[in-house]
């Protein structure tokens, strides 16, 4: 479930060549490399410095669209799916690494999962998902804030035992947050569920 603010329907025109939309696409690019850095040559420097850019060039699509008046239905479409590629990835290469333990990827990826099946649920009834809670997009920086400071806890500097710390206590506070406006997305949706009904399958839309 995205966890950002979409601009209306009729400022979503389909365009692809811009600037938001080249920051998203280097992103996706960066997932690979994270990856090869983090469990293959074990370069947590680089590792670290690369989720640092992603979330700086994250926040800067945002502005930069609304600065630029680019918004495009591509962008409201692969910025949030990099988001939570950027994030999946980030978990698995750092249980992988035993950085991270279980239960937390456990939660944080099942509580996507929960939610992108309730997507079905506003698509059977041609309506558009819920609007963003803002306090999960604060759940969802806290994470993205955590993870790289987990990661540099390991490295061999003298900010290692600060990012230790910090990593630790903004995942714990993000972890539960995240939870928790997942819990109301699903109540959300349910409640969708049993106010209006589904359209038939072979009606017109």
């Amino acid at each position: 479930m995205p966890e950002r603010e979409r601009a209306p329907a009729a400022a979503t025109p389909d365009r692809i060549l811009t600037v938001p939309n080249a920051l998203s696409v280097l992103r996706l690019i960066g997932v690979p490399v994270f990856l090869w850095l983090v469990l293959a040559v074990k370069a947590d420097g680089w590792a670290f410095a690369l989720l640092v850019a992603s979330g700086v060039t994250d926040y800067l699509d945002g502005k930069l669209a609304r600065l630029l008046d680019q918004y495009s239905r591509l962008g409201a479409l692969l910025d949030p799916f990099v988001d939570r590629l950027y994030l999946v990835a980030t978990l698995l290469g750092l249980l992988v690494r035993g950085i991270l333990p279980w239960p937390f990827v456990v939660v944080l990826i099942g509580r996507d999962l929960v939610l992108t099946a309730t997507l079905s649920i506003y698509r059977r009834r041609a309506l558009d998902p819920p609007e963003v809670i803002y306090l999960g997009k604060a759940a969802t920086f806290a994470l993205m804030a955590a993870l790289p400071w987990l990661l540099a806890g390991q490295m061999d500097w003298p900010l290692a035992g600060f990012g230790r710390a910090f990593g630790w206590a903004f995942l714990i506070w993000g972890t539960a947050v995240y939870v928790w406006t997942g819990v109301l997305y699903l109540g959300k949706a349910l409640a969708v569920g049993r106010a209006i009904p589904a359209i038939p399958r072979n009606s017109p839309q």
